[in-house]
């Protein structure tokens, strides 16, 4: 029994070495020069993969944490109205529960964060990539970053994320797809096609007539400083995704034309959007002021943040602090 409980003691010891010693680092096929992180990612098989849904969430703590933060995401208004003064939810633009390909796809963005976003002019982490939607496309305030609510998000997006390896940016990666920024656009046309086949769901003053269709205009819908304010990410957004019962059936041009009307209206403020692009390249149909840019057709008239001091701007990362 000596024998015995020396060789359990020495046994257990190994454990805890491998258990909490040095993990092994990535290593390089000296063939190829491709380390064994960067294979796993070349090995995955996007074709192959899809995002868990709700009835794949399990029934245990992490869970219900999941559940919570995918009906915020559909309720965000509802279940957050201090921080969503809007009538918008996160799937009036993610929307299949933010998986849909076409419509800036929450999925992956668990594996690709931190990173750098030029307009902030800094690494950020996706609690203030979620923080970003809150001020900018809900025209809202920012959840804290350690409350219970941003976690359950955080949650369903890892989640939705599942099985994608750090790094790999997903098809629909980068928000709506590309489309040529260049086409001329008729906001004329565009009421006319607005009145013909969105009206009936967002009102014929824009306010979102028929829930849970949002407000496309007005002090209720998204900022000026959101995506959906440049013309090109409107419209490629309305052209993979509009009208709701018939998606797909805009032509690009009829789109552009959609999108020139519709952000031909006033909408609310973003607080601290001169601060954007500080190192410049902002996009051509940004529709204010940044560095180095005039603003491309902006909006007659903006409504004020009725909390422009406070939480409606994401706090920039600190700076580096240089040594002595």
């Amino acid at each position: 029994m000596p024998g015995f409980r020396r060789t359990v003691a020495a046994l257990s010891s190994m454990m805890v070495v491998v258990a909490c010693g040095p993990q092994p680092r990535p290593t390089t096929d000296k063939s190829t020069g491709v380390d064994s992180a960067t294979a796993h990612a070349t090995a995955f098989d996007e074709s192959a993969w899809r995002p868990l849904t709700e009835k794949d969430i399990p029934g245990d703590s992490l869970g219900a944490s999941i559940r919570r933060g995918l009906y915020l995401i559909r309720f965000t208004n509802e279940s957050l109205p201090q921080n969503v003064p809007s009538n918008l939810r996160c799937v009036s633009c993610h929307l299949n529960d933010g998986t849909k390909v076409e419509a800036a796809p929450l999925t992956g963005s668990h594996a690709r964060f931190p990173k750098y976003m030029g307009r902030t002019g800094a690494v950020i982490d996706l609690a203030e990539r979620v923080n970003y939607c809150f001020t900018r496309s809900l025209a809202g305030n920012a959840i804290p970053k350690n409350s219970r609510e941003m976690q359950d998000i955080l949650a369903y997006i890892a989640f939705i994320s599942k099985g994608v390896p750090v790094g790999y940016k997903l098809k629909g990666a980068d928000g709506l797809i590309s489309t040529p920024d260049t086409l001329d656009a008729d906001g004329g046309r565009g009421e006319q096609i607005f009145k013909a086949k969105c009206q009936v769901c967002h009102g014929a003053n824009g306010e979102g007539a028929v829930p849970p269709a949002p407000a496309l205009w007005g002090p209720r819908s998204y900022s000026i400083g959101a995506s959906m304010a440049r013309r090109e990410r409107a419209a490629s957004f309305i052209r993979h995704n509009m009208p709701f019962n018939a998606p797909g059936s805009l032509t690009l041009q009829e789109a552009f034309d959609l999108s020139a009307f519709i952000n031909s209206h006033p909408r609310p403020d973003s607080p601290g959007k001169e601060k954007d692009y500080p190192a410049g390249g902002s996009a051509a149909d940004t529709p204010y002021d940044t560095y180095g840019h005039k603003a491309f057709q902006p909006p007659p008239r903006l409504f004020p943040h009725p909390n422009a001091k406070g939480t409606a701007e994401v706090p920039a990362p600190a700076p580096i602090r240089k040594s002595k």
